[in-house]
């Protein structure tokens, strides 16, 4: 075929055809096909009503289905432990609200009446109704406003404290990216050839009813390229079923034939949650034989050369008390859920952790994925059991101590994020909770502390009360109460900067490191004001010591595949090989035991469903009032974000949000 011809199809009702034409005759051709004839154009508009018709059609039966979905959810719903532990404010929203919807029933009145109050003197008020209004208008002026004016300007200040502390965080991430500042390892790599140069490392993997995730985590750390005698693997099992407990023994012991040194143990005093097993295995005897520990939460999944990745960083720095590894997400596509989660997260690792390591050698230990020195936790008192972020704890411990960190963002670990709004709403609480403990408990070792005073005034006021009381504090206040009262009180109005551009450019600095996740960008500010109920909670329980201050729950866990279980996989696929092995450690009543207990699960598994979820509810409800009043004055922005933030409320409090159980 010459260079210069073209080959074109033409498709005409049953009948297609290849023509081949040369180069001077294309362009008589291309003109000819532009023509479009009567019947082609009648049927493309005929499948374009199609599909409409099609979604058109699609539509009311997926409004259908919610509309059954969420009456069974409000006929099956019960209240779950933490919203009956927080009456306290769900009856001061409750009560916010009643007082909103009355206002608004007043206002709609006066609107419909067409009253203008500034051109009516006190002697022309006819009725009782309207001499109330106006004086309800005159307290309001003297005394309700003055109030909400205060506070508004009080959270304000504090909103752009907090803004200005992000925005520094975001231009010591570009600088560090632009620098390509990175830790370094210092001196040569530990000699392949001779295995006893290589440290004695420790791995941990504490777990608690982990039975979605439990082999693959272990098959994981099994695999750990380390010279076999220079590691030990322990598998801490905290579960109180002893169903779980046969299983995860089994797989250890598989683990064990194969050659890897690991052992497993479990406490008959199970005390102090997480904190308290990791506590009980650092006082095993032979760990003082070993020098670095490696922590992996159950559903973490290393690579085998994250050792080799994280522990020569320790080579010639003996001030170094962490490496800490990023996190990665296998199911963070899982659902709308998954991926709001995934935006805060890479945030958090991507500029948080790092821009702190680089220029503070100080941040939070993430609990899992890090590498501690021995020495480093013993001299800062060991795991205590006073919190439920032991982990935050014992970095702020080691901190005080004189211990560096190094983060390091390049060095991946993959594990799952919660796909339940339950799961995330307990995971958050503890995490919003125990800080507000510790900032009591740890304030006056700060303050006596030999650090400098720069890093005291770090830990004390952008650690923790930047950080982790201010943030939930005026992020529930301004958005979730003094808005949607600002729309009752006029006078009070809040500007547009504050509810729309400030927060749609923070987000957008938050979704940097995430930036597939843009799309996501409106419902991931919406979201994050729906949390600040649950983060607020949390903080003014831990703050004050109330009883919910101290739950852990276990996040659930689903056990989602990655390229890293295709090689666990194949481990167990090599399972059938080592029967006789099997046969020969167990006696064939353990056997049938086993299985037997595996029959058992699959028959009889548990109930589960969605929740309903009070607080949310009725603060969609006050905020959605909000919007109509907002819309009776013409508020523009201020109706639309209302209302989008209240039917967010609404999708969260049906918990329409997540995964969703039939």
């Amino acid at each position: 075929m010459a260079p210069s011809s073209v080959v074109v199809t033409i498709e005409k009702p049953n009948k297609f055809s290849l023509v081949e034409i040369n180069g001077s005759d294309s362009t008589l051709l291309l003109e000819k096909q532009k023509a479009v004839s009567p019947k082609q154009f009648t049927w493309f508009l005929f499948l374009k009503a199609n599909r409409v018709f099609a979604c058109l059609s699609w539509l009311p039966m997926a409004l259908k289905t919610m509309f059954l979905s969420v009456k069974k959810r409000i006929a099956l719903s019960d209240v779950s432990e933490e919203e009956a532990k927080s009456r306290r404010l769900y009856r001061f929203i409750k009560v916010f609200l009643f007082i909103s919807i009355f206002a608004l029933v007043l206002e709609i009145f006066a609107h419909l009446k067409k009253w203008n109050l500034n051109m009516i003197q006190p002697w022309e008020v006819q009725g009782l109704f309207q001499w109330c209004y106006m004086t309800w208008l005159s307290f309001r002026v003297d005394y309700v406003a003055p109030l909400v004016l205060t506070m508004s300007k009080f959270c304000i200040v504090l909103f752009l404290i907090q803004s200005l502390d992000r925005l520094i965080l975001c231009l010591g991430c570009f600088w560090i990216k632009y620098k390509n500042l990175k830790p370094r390892i210092n001196g040569d790599a530990y000699d392949i050839e001779d295995g006893s140069s290589f440290p004695m490392v420790l791995v941990q993997i504490p777990m608690c009813n982990e039975r979605e995730v439990f082999a693959q985590s272990i098959a994981a750390a099994s695999q750990l390229d380390w010279p076999k005698d220079r590691i030990l693997i322990q598998v801490l099992d905290d579960s109180d079923d002893g169903n779980l407990q046969l299983l995860i023994k089994d797989e250890v012991s598989l683990w064990r034939e194969k050659g890897v040194n690991i052992i497993y143990r479990h406490r008959l005093i199970r005390t102090g949650y997480k904190a308290g097993n990791l506590k009980s295995a650092m006082a095993c005897d032979y760990v003082k034989d070993y020098e670095f520990v490696a922590i992996f939460d159950a559903d973490f999944q290393p690579n085998p050369d994250f050792l080799k990745q994280t522990v020569p960083h320790f080579k010639g720095d003996p001030e170094l008390g962490l490496v800490q590894a990023r996190w990665s997400f296998v199911n963070k596509d899982e659902n709308l859920l998954t991926r709001l989660q995934n935006i805060n997260l890479c945030f958090h690792f991507e500029v948080e952790q790092q821009v702190n390591g680089a220029f503070l050698n100080f941040f939070g230990f993430n609990g899992t994925a890090g590498v501690w020195r021995i020495k480093a936790l013993e001299e800062s008192g060991g795991w205590l059991e006073r919190t439920t972020v032991e982990d935050m704890d014992i970095a702020v411990r080691a901190h005080l101590n004189g211990w560096k960190f190094i983060f390091l963002n390049d060095v991946k670990v993959l594990c799952e994020l919660p796909e339940s709004y339950e799961a995330y709403k307990k995971q958050q609480h503890r995490w919003h909770s125990g800080p507000m403990q510790l900032f009591r408990l740890c304030l006056p070792a700060i303050v006596t502390s030999k650090i400098s005073v720069s890093k005291k005034a770090n830990l004390i006021f952008l650690f923790f009360l930047l950080r982790k009381l201010i943030l939930p504090f005026y992020s529930f206040t301004l958005f979730c109460i003094i808005l949607p009262l600002t729309m009752f009180i006029p006078e009070a109005e809040l500007p547009l900067w504050v509810i729309c551009y400030i927060p749609i450019f923070m987000s957008f600095l938050n979704i940097l490191p995430a930036l597939k996740s843009f799309p996501f960008l409106v419902p991931y500010l919406l979201f994050e004001n729906t949390m600040s109920v649950t983060k607020f909670n949390a903080m003014i329980s831990g703050l004050f010591q109330l009883g919910s201050a101290y739950e852990w729950v276990v996040t659930k866990k689903t056990g989602r595949s990655s390229e890293s279980d295709l090689v666990a996989l194949a481990e167990r696929e090599s399972k059938s090989l080592n029967e006789e092995k099997i046969t020969r450690r167990h006696s064939e009543s353990g056997l049938e035991t086993l299985n037997k207990l595996k029959k058992q699960e699959e028959i009889t598994p548990l109930k589960k469903r969605n929740r309903l979820y009070r607080k949310e509810l009725v603060l969609a409800f006050l905020l959605l009032t909000a919007a109509a009043r907002s819309l009776l004055s013409a508020h523009g922005v201020h109706f639309y974000f209302l209302l989008f933030q209240g039917l967010t409320f609404l999708v969260v409090g049906l918990d329409l949000i997540g995964e969703q159980i039939s």
